[in-house]
């Protein structure tokens, strides 16, 4: 606006009716061309930004601009995307799904170690349930604790007995013969069924159960359905049913195979776990 006045006024008398000082007017002319240091950087921010939709806050994409040879400190990733107006999504609350005490309760083994030293280990699970149109759609997935891998899941349009027992069948796929994992999910009344149980014990796994009304102790499950939840739902519309599904089919393998996590140095899931094997 100065530039442009002064064409028709002196300097002085336009920076005395704005209020500027002559030294602050000079400093930002000057700083005006200079080059954003910054400028490839930031376009590197938005691409990494923009190819996981969204879904990454400033510490996942300092970990992806490393892996491309660009070293930050977190705290001035986090100041270019703030100046570039970008930031994750606040995670809201998933649907609660107990239904109390209806058939055998199983201790809580876990007792919220959620450490594991291997793969098949320690397993978590539960279900949530979505919205589309006013339909109800419920996922059942298994999570594993050594790299938090979806490693099983059932999608399906009824809290029936036989989503967790589909669940169940295509987790133990997974297995290796000296695999005995302990799985541990709620008091829902999924996991109190007798046919559950006896598939659990058939194949040799430990059952545990997290005590009464105690979120906390499936805080790693929980924490879970609020990622999904948060990068994938409420970020999308969904006209149908179908291209709901599909989507979370979706972005359950984006998860596994392509989402890094901090925790697992820089590594998605998959590539955690097939780190770790080639290791042993």
């Amino acid at each position: 606006m100065i530039a442009e006045l002064r064409r028709s006024y002196p300097l002085q008398v336009i920076l005395t009716v704005v209020g500027i000082p002559r030294s602050v007017y000079y400093y930002w002319v000057n700083a005006s061309f200079k080059p954003d240091p910054y400028l490839d950087t930031k376009m590197q921010i938005k691409t990494i930004f923009h190819a996981h939709k969204g879904r990454y806050g400033y510490r996942r994409v300092q970990t992806a601009l490393s892996s491309q040879s660009c070293y930050l400190n977190h705290k001035t990733v986090q100041k270019l995307m703030a100046q570039l107006g970008i930031k994750s999504t606040v995670r809201p609350k998933r649907y609660q799904s107990y239904k109390g005490a209806l058939g055998k309760v199983a201790p809580n083994l876990l007792e919220r170690n959620f450490g594991a030293s291997r793969p098949n280990q320690k397993w978590v699970t539960d279900v949530t349930e979505f919205n589309i149109k006013g339909e109800k759609v419920y996922l059942s997935p298994i999570l594993d604790l050594y790299n938090q891998e979806i490693i099983s899941y059932t999608i399906t349009d009824r809290p029936q007995i036989s989503m967790v027992m589909q669940m169940l069948q295509q987790a133990f796929k997974q297995l290796k013969p000296k695999d005995k994992p302990m799985l541990h999910s709620d008091q829902g009344w999924q996991y109190q069924m007798g046919f559950y149980q006896e598939a659990l014990k058939e194949q040799g796994l430990t059952q545990s159960m997290s005590r009464k009304g105690n979120c906390l102790d499936n805080a790693v499950m929980e924490n879970w359905f609020g990622i999904m939840k948060s990068e994938f739902f409420y970020q999308e519309k969904f006209e149908t049913i179908e291209s709901f599904k599909q989507g979370l089919h979706e972005y359950i393998h984006y998860y596994n195979h392509d989402r890094i996590k901090q925790k697992l140095k820089g590594l998605s899931p998959v590539q955690y776990r097939t780190q770790s094997l080639l290791v042993t």
